[in-house]
């Protein structure tokens, strides 16, 4: 009997080994003149377990990690084909605790499938919401992309629904579907482990999309560093094309979707849409003027939907439990869940999916373990490198757009990295403005200008030169900045340094008493 050996091929367990570990795996059973097939799936996102080998049992599969390549041997020894207990032996998979408190609904088959097995994708609920689209009318799909509460997860959290409307209100010969997949932001990985790990949903996001707004060309714009995602796509879009779910007759329907990847010009504020769509045409990356939006005068001028891979992928399940069902998750306008990657100075780094409404503390210490130093976790940025800096007495705050928003911070793309008490915030503050600089596209003075000038003014305060007169200087460029600039990246640098400087004032050479004005 043939034992099946799970074994990821997710690049972050390919930088720990995965793929010596499957090597290693394989020969040490023809060698024992074992039977076993081995399957490269996805990970499961926790991280600091792999590389995480699991083995198909009657009873589910059995987890080991994190194994390593001098570890097999000894796994043999102990018959762990045949799920016999090792030091690294984790029990049954789903039994995890740390995957049984989450609520996966756009990750439900990363870590569980081959990711280019159309096989595996179908036979775990794959192409069931594309089916149930063919047999509805545009603006029926996108009644109930609008009724389950979709905002987009790239960052903005713009209603989904509301953009595919108007896309489809445009008369056009032709329109486009672009998937936003340069995933940029520090801490952030949810959508490569999509494009890695489950391929087929955002494909199949995407064809909706398509067939909602009358589109009949998609792009996905890849981060140009994630090369394991493009060979996936690329191996994924080949088998959708020959087996029917891509191209010019979709499962016989007579309607039509073409999609192909192209490569990102590796600079972040190509992740902002209209850059985006600058690059994507061939042109340099710089920010358009809006209007007009893109939604109207988008892709080479014609109405476009842009979204990220997240909310892509999450549309499927949309159209296949229905739009109550994945409203149901989640609170207030915050609806469905949210992948939440946890990186930074904590135990345990990996991707956890939840409704919204779990909060920060929670993520933070049931999750993440605390901090991986074992000192106290002195601060958190949540939402990328334009996030917000949050202190302990944030860390109650549940992960909603509105609550976010109500303590001057942002959810973006759900990338929290945490920092313990040995952290410089008037460092990170500097961080800020420095990473604005480094990736500004030049076209608007604000960003461009303020954010080199910034971080000559964070040095004057490290140094002690002119301290009042330069913490002013601060705040007065922060807000020329936060109203001035053309796009985010301009527009949010303010809020990291903002919030370093509110919420740690002593790291400035101010009283820790110092209230924010």
């Amino acid at each position: 009997m043939t034992t099946k050996i799970y074994i990821p091929r997710d690049s972050s367990a390919l930088a720990v080994g995965a793929e010596k570990v499957a090597v290693a795996i394989a020969a040490e059973a023809k060698s024992r003149g074992l039977d076993v097939e081995i399957i490269r799936n996805g990970s499961r996102g926790l991280y600091w377990l792999e590389t995480l080998v699991e083995v198909s049992t009657a009873n589910g599969r059995v987890a080991y990690g994190p194994v390593k390549v001098n570890d097999v041997p000894s796994l043999f020894d102990a018959d762990f084909i045949n799920a016999k207990p090792h030091t690294l032996c984790l029990g049954l998979t789903e039994e995890i605790d740390w995957l049984k408190k989450q609520q996966r609904l756009t990750f439900a088959r990363v870590g569980v499938i081959n990711p280019v097995s159309l096989d595996d994708y179908i036979a775990h609920d794959g192409y069931q919401g594309l089916k149930n689209a063919l047999k509805l009318s545009g603006a029926d799909i996108v009644k109930a992309v609008t009724d389950s509460g979709l905002r987009g997860r790239g960052g903005a959290a713009f209603p989904t629904g509301i953009k595919w409307n108007t896309v489809l209100g445009c008369e056009s010969e032709q329109k486009y579907v672009v998937c936003n997949a340069d995933e940029g932001d520090s801490g952030t990985y949810s959508d490569r482990m999509i494009m890695e790990g489950d391929p087929f949903v955002l494909i199949e996001g995407m064809t909706i999309a398509g067939v909602a707004v009358g589109a009949t060309q998609g792009y996905i714009y890849l981060r140009s560093e994630y090369p394991h995602a493009l060979v996936t796509l690329n191996q994924a879009i080949e088998v959708a094309n020959k087996a029917g779910y891509l191209g010019d007759n979709l499962l016989g329907s007579g309607k039509a979707f073409h999609l192909e990847v192209r490569r990102a010009a590796g600079a972040y504020v190509c992740g902002e849409e209209t850059s985006l769509l600058e690059s994507l045409e061939g042109k340099r990356g710089l920010v358009r003027f809006k209007p007009p939006l893109p939604a109207i005068e988008g892709l080479f001028g014609k109405p476009t939907v842009v979204n990220n891979v997240i909310s892509l992928a999450s549309v499927p399940i949309i159209l296949d439990k229905g739009a109550q069902y994945y409203a149901d998750y989640g609170m207030g306008r915050s609806r469905g869940t949210l992948p939440i990657q946890l990186a930074g100075n904590l135990k345990h780094n990996g991707l956890v999916e939840l409704a919204f409404g779990a909060t920060l503390r929670e993520l933070l210490y049931d999750f993440g373990g605390g901090a991986a130093s074992g000192k106290p976790i002195r601060a958190v940025q949540v939402g990328g490198p334009l996030g917000a800096y949050l202190p302990e007495s944030q860390f109650d705050t549940p992960l909603d757009y509105e609550a976010f928003a109500k303590i001057w911070a942002v959810l973006g793309h759900g990338g929290i990295v945490a920092f313990d008490d040995t952290v410089d915030m008037s460092k990170m503050a500097r961080y800020a403005f420095e990473f604005c600089a480094v990736e500004s596209c030049g076209k608007c003075t604000p960003c461009r200008i303020g954010s080199t000038r910034g971080v000559e003014v964070i040095d004057k305060i490290r140094s002690g030169k002119d301290h009042a007169k330069n913490i002013q200087l601060v705040r007065d460029l922060s807000d020329t900045m936060l109203n001035g600039s053309l796009c985010a990246l301009g527009g949010m640098t303010p809020y990291p340094v903002l919030s370093a400087l509110n919420h740690f004032p002593q790291d400035f050479g101010l009283p820790a008493e110092t209230q924010a004005v």
